[in-house]
């Protein structure tokens, strides 16, 4: 048998051949080479080989010169596999299964460079299609660089293999991030990295204003990172208004009225200076993809290091595809299961508002039911809030909230009240009734 030199089509063919007479040699190599894909082959008839190979396997049925041939003859395609002497060829032509994991890892890394190659010329044509936005372009090529990646199928350890990096994690400081709310902080310690946080609200609770003033505090805390927000129903100059009114305790509407004293304007350029220097980006945009939030936070990582936080409002209001026959609950399933891998990729926590059934306002505490499209949402997120007000619930100082943690997938569930004084945008933590 000829050993793998340079890397031309000969050797690619034979390493290929040596892989499936491998196989043939002994069937539990298929167990140690499961990361290799029909696709990683280059040869149509070892394609098929190894489909027919893994097919046989799965249902714990010999994987053999007979069985194989007899799958074929099934189907009437033995002359497709080469014949019955092709496969005695493949199992002559391989001394030794010990082998197989080397040339196996050839073959795909083989397959990589091959299916980059192909991705280049898709790339090319693409120039000459029309698309709606540079984000759909940009979203198309990611989501052809992801289906080039290969497909790990394997990678589970044991105790002793991790044992390494399992001590490295014990050996570092857990990072929660603050929020500034001092209760919520002291119980759950802060925003956790790696977090998909849901926020939902009934209308007139302050779920907007709650944001920010949670994402002011989280801008505050040294090198956590930078805090990304998506506002798709104010500009940003709305949501600059809302955080002023927060940080410099001036009237909302005298900031939107364009109504100042010569005091107030001063405070406002105080707390403007201050925001100068916090790591806060906004991006002011009506219907964001999930694809360019990735894209977006990925060129973020790499420029600033640290990402604490990324928010989304809203959920509903996202522009999510929906394929035929796909539900619309489904749909946003995908973007929600794409948040919390972002979050865990980026290691930060993602914010993202939702909106609520109308169902939900015959209740008087909200339930996770009562997330719009709630399956995939309440199943993905590690934690999920309610703001809702309680008439009986009263204080001359403003607007009582309460806030329900009605999932914490660390902390458990709570409850807290807080004081919401609109005409500043601002919370404030009131002791429980």
């Amino acid at each position: 048998m000829n050993l793998i030199g340079e890397n031309n089509e000969y050797d690619e063919l034979t390493a290929e051949q040596s892989v499936l007479g491998a196989v043939l040699l002994d069937p539990n190599v298929l167990d140690d080479i499961s990361f290799l894909e029909y696709r990683d082959f280059a040869s149509m008839r070892h394609q098929q080989i190894y489909k027919v190979m893994k097919y046989l396997n799965k249902r714990s049925q010999p994987v053999d010169i007979v069985t194989i041939t007899e799958a074929y003859v099934k189907f009437g395609k033995v002359e497709e596999m080469g014949g019955v002497s092709y496969l005695s060829d493949l199992a002559d032509a391989c001394p030794t299964a010990s082998n197989a994991g080397y040339y196996a890892r050839f073959v795909r890394s083989k397959a990589i460079g091959r299916r980059g190659s192909n991705l280049g010329a898709i790339i090319s044509d693409l120039s000459r299609d029309e698309f709606e936005s540079d984000d759909e372009y940009f979203a198309t090529i990611e989501s052809l660089v992801t289906e080039m990646r290969p497909q790990e199928t394997s990678k589970m350890q044991s105790f002793a293999e991790t044992k390494e990096s399992y001590y490295q994690h014990l050996s570092k400081k857990a990072e929660f991030i603050k929020t500034g709310f001092y209760q919520y902080d002291s119980w759950a310690h802060g925003l956790w990295r790696g977090w998909l946080f849901i926020s939902a609200g009934r209308p007139s609770v302050g779920k907007t204003a709650m944001l920010l003033q949670r994402l002011f505090g989280v801008a505050k805390n040294d090198d956590a990172g930078v805090v990304l927000l998506w506002s798709q129903e104010m500009d940003a100059n709305q949501i600059k208004d809302r955080m002023i009114a927060q940080a410099a305790g001036v009237s909302y509407g005298r900031i939107k009225n364009k109504n100042l004293s010569e005091k107030e304007r001063e405070a406002v350029d105080i707390a403007y200076e201050m925001f100068e220097l916090l790591p806060i980006f906004i991006q002011d945009s009506a219907g964001v993809t999930i694809d360019e939030v990735r894209s977006t936070a990925r060129l973020f990582k790499k420029k600033y290091g640290k990402i604490a936080c990324i928010a989304v409002d809203y959920l509903q209001i996202m522009s999510i595809p929906q394929k035929s026959g796909e539900t619309r609950s489904q749909a946003i399933g995908k973007v929600t299961a794409a948040s919390k891998q972002i979050a865990r990729e980026m290691n930060c926590c993602f914010i993202m508002l939702s909106q609520m059934t109308r169902d939900s306002e015959n209740f008087k505490k909200p339930m996770l039911s009562h997330l719009k499209e709630s399956g995939s949402i309440e199943q993905d997120a590690d934690m999920v809030e309610f703001l809702w007000h309680d008439p009986n619930d009263t204080d001359s100082g403003g607007k009582v909230i309460q806030q329900t943690f009605a999932k914490g997938r660390d902390t458990g569930v709570n409850e807290f009240r807080l004081l919401f004084r609109g005409w500043k945008q601002h919370f404030e933590e009131l002791r429980r009734a």
